[in-house]
């Protein structure tokens, strides 16, 4: 450890990249290559073990209120509900008198049933389910390996949460096919039962011959001749979110909630930010393969920011690093000009850095793929930001901005 402790959370991936369906965009399927030899991805027990004490010991350290284990894949309900009962029996062995212990859980839903439902409800998880919107729209890119579509068995999953009252949220991945379909997708996602929404942008850079995993790929600096045909524009994703914003302010404020709104909310008040992507600096939301390995980031799970290994190398020891510290500060001290000179940088801080691969109108290369999304939705829903912001600093709830008729 080489600098002072501090808040953190680690994406954890017990079953690596491994999934039962084969989504067209997933852009984490390929890290198999990063295993050649692997033939049963699954985080042993020694290296589970090792790693929710470890956790549980740094988030202590680090004065954070509660310890987060987050779960993510590839799939990781394939696993099967006893893997993930050995891994409360180890919280709560492990875990001091008066920890609190905290577990979310990401999944596509094929696999949820009772037993899920009942284990999940019994033991306080969040779990997000993935689903991109209506049948047709669904089932555009999220497929099995079959190439058969999978909506009507996460809407059976969805179902399961619904019936054991299971805290749940949509994870829904904005792309070519849907990004034009805003309002049709928010609306499906309210009706049918959904109140916390996460809308992901899917932007994939094209691999060019010979670029493979053996770093984080190079590509041409003109995003139109670099990204893969199921990329969001950064105009209809603009739209998108203007669209949604629209719908939200009129009739829902306070009683759905959307992550980009919340944490956009939380920024016009002066706030720090609540994700990463729009934070000044990065590098405290790391990712943890099967393997025990440890990454910088979620998108950056290439060998060169490995950080090393749970087994090897004490978590604190990885995460709490000058080597950490200067991914996360290269995020602030890789702006372009255009961004330090732009009036919105407070709420947008140039975004996430992997999405860094555009050049900007003064034509300096290292720009934001999504910065006119991010302009287009400041430009058409900052003054009612600004106006419920104003209502929250005077006491007042942010809903009252319903009532204007605006």
């Amino acid at each position: 450890m080489t600098r002072a402790p501090q808040p953190f959370s680690i994406m954890t991936k017990p079953i690596g990249p491994r999934c039962n369906i084969d989504c067209t965009y997933c852009y984490y399927l390929e890290k198999e290559k990063l295993f050649p030899s692997e033939k049963k991805f699954r985080m042993s027990d020694e290296v589970l073990e090792t790693y929710i004490l470890q956790l549980i010991e740094a988030s202590v350290e680090a004065g954070m209120p509660e310890v987060l284990f987050a779960w993510q894949g590839g799939e990781p309900t394939m696993l099967g509900v006893g893997y993930f009962q050995k891994i409360v029996e180890l919280q709560k062995k492990h875990a001091p008198p008066g920890v609190r212990i905290s577990n979310s859980l990401q999944t596509n839903g094929m696999l949820l049933d009772d037993s899920w439902g009942t284990f999940l409800a019994e033991n306080g998880f969040l779990v997000g389910l993935s689903i991109d919107g209506p049948k047709k729209i669904h089932n555009r890119y999220r497929i099995d390996r079959a190439g058969r579509p999978t909506f009507d068995a996460v809407m059976r999953g969805l179902e399961v949460l619904q019936r054991h009252g299971v805290d749940h949220n949509a994870l829904t991945t904005v792309h070519r096919a849907n990004s034009g379909k805003g309002k049709e997708i928010y609306r499906f996602l309210k009706g049918v039962g959904f109140d916390y929404l996460q809308f992901i942008p899917i932007v994939e850079r094209s691999a060019r011959e010979g670029d493979g995993l053996a770093s984080a790929p190079q590509v041409d600096m003109d995003p139109g001749n670099s990204v893969t045909d199921w990329s969001v524009s950064p105009r209809a994703y603009g739209k998108f979110l203007c669209d949604i914003f629209d719908s939200w302010y009129r009739n829902d404020i306070g009683e759905v909630f959307v992550q980009f709104f919340d944490v956009q909310l939380g920024l016009w008040m002066g706030h720090d930010a609540g994700l990463c992507v729009f934070a000044e600096t990065c590098g405290n939301g790391l990712a943890l393969e099967h393997d025990g390995s440890l990454y910088s980031c979620d998108h950056y799970v290439y060998p060169e920011y490995r950080l090393g290994k749970i087994g090897e190398t004490h978590l604190r020891d990885m995460v709490w690093t000058d080597r950490q510290d200067s991914f996360g500060q290269d995020k602030k001290n890789g702006l372009t000009q255009q961004c330090r000179d732009c009036s919105f940088r407070f709420a947008c801080n140039g975004g996430c850095p992997k999405h860094r691969f555009a050049v900007n109108k003064l034509g300096e290369a290292g720009h934001n793929y999504f910065c006119e999304s991010y302009t287009m939705f400041f430009r058409h829903c900052g003054p009612r930001l600004q106006d419920m912001a104003r209502l929250i600093a005077s006491g007042r709830p942010a809903a009252d901005a319903m009532k204007r008729g605006e």
